[in-house]
């Protein structure tokens, strides 16, 4: 190779690596300040005393660094908060699954609608966004009120699929829209029936659309408290209104951030339990 052409190439990697340096630091600098350093903060704040008047106490104290297991000790030691987190992710779960169920049909009819019928149909579903969110949770508690439902856990859920209900139906909508036609055609030509066809190709298909919509509603209703504040009663309180609760109305900051770390750290097991499946469903199949 001529000098010349070696020259060339190293100055195009360099400026491949530049440009790759210019796209992925700006956000890589995002994620850092406002999603790792937080955790950090709040791992760091979950070994902290609370203060006397709320939030932390000093880091140090007579020259020695005040660090305690005791909100963990606290955790471990009372039920209740356990029975929180299983009811919180009972409701996550059950939410996640009536969203499956209304959304998937909802989907599928909008991606085998006329292109002309499409956008229409998609703004309808990402109209109530145009309106405040509380707004849309009042208006359930005037519809549920005088039916006798409201502070219940019928109410609590109703409230939860109907505000993540979207979040369901977008990316559903964006990997059925993405299918071949000729797949279906292809099956019917062969003898399958609408069942097997669904079952055999859309279904499967349609895996990565669930997959996405349901960590889009599963993890935003764990962290959720202004539904269940407002729509249900007293027993249904969830692991986000008592996060809530010890940051601005008990104001034991060392507790609420010890239930955040371990919410996060639940999630996280769930999700890699979930890939992991995944994982060995693809070598199996």
């Amino acid at each position: 190779m001529m000098p010349g052409s070696t020259s060339r190439a190293e100055s195009r990697s360099h400026a491949d690596r530049a440009t790759k340096w210019a796209v992925s630091l700006p956000p890589s600098l995002f994620l850092i300040a406002f999603f790792l350093l937080p955790s950090l903060l709040m791992v760091a704040a979950s070994f902290r005393h609370p203060g006397e008047f709320g939030g932390l106490a000093p880091l140090f104290l007579d020259g020695r660094l005040q660090l305690t297991l005791e909100t963990y000790r606290f955790f471990a030691g009372d039920f209740i908060y356990a029975e929180i987190f299983l009811r919180s992710f009972v409701v996550a779960g059950l939410t996640t699954l009536l969203c499956l169920l209304l959304a998937y049909p909802l989907a599928l009819l909008i991606a085998r609608s006329p292109k002309r019928r499409r956008d229409l149909l998609v703004l309808l579903v990402i109209l109530p966004f145009a309106s405040n969110f509380l707004i849309r949770v009042y208006a359930w508690i005037m519809l549920l009120g005088p039916a006798g439902l409201l502070y219940t856990p019928f109410a609590v859920i109703v409230g939860m699929v109907y505000v993540h209900l979207p979040f369901m139906i977008l990316p559903l909508y964006t990997n059925l829209e993405k299918h071949d036609p000729a797949l279906l055609e292809a099956a019917q030509d062969l003898g399958a029936g609408a069942w097997t066809r669904f079952w055999r190709i859309t279904l499967p298909l349609s895996l990565p659309g669930i997959w996405s919509g349901t960590a889009l509603v599963f993890i935003p209703v764990l962290g959720m408290f202004a539904v269940p504040e407002l729509l249900g009663g007293t027993r249904d309180i969830l692991i986000g209104n008592l996060i809530k609760e010890q940051f601005l109305d008990n104001r034991d900051w060392p507790l609420g951030a010890t239930l955040s770390i371990l919410l996060t750290v639940a999630v996280l097991a769930l999700a890699a339990l979930a890939a992991r499946a995944g994982r060995l469903r693809g070598k199996t199949s």
